[in-house]
């Protein structure tokens, strides 16, 4: 997680910044594009550039990235593959 992330979920305000973002209608679709799209494009995008890019709000990038990177260790556990008889 970048330091700048780290400092805006270090504030007290940061479960309003949350629950705001969870409430906006486009949320959850911005979220699965920056997942699949723009992560996969430029992993190491700010939440500035990410609001510029995609014409989102500051705190709705911010919310978004720290989730998506947050989850990225636990969201991609080692699979067992498949096995056939």
């Amino acid at each position: 997680m970048s330091s700048e992330l780290g400092e805006y979920v270090k504030s007290p305000l940061w479960p309003l910044l949350v629950d705001t973002a969870h409430a906006l209608v486009m949320y959850r679709s911005h979220k699965r594009y920056v997942s699949t799209v723009i992560l996969v494009e430029k992993p190491n995008i700010t939440p500035k550039d990410l609001s510029i890019q995609i014409g989102i709000p500051l705190g709705e990038a911010l919310v978004i990235l720290h989730e998506l990177r947050s989850e990225s260790p636990s969201a991609t556990p080692q699979t067992p593959t498949s096995s056939s008889k």
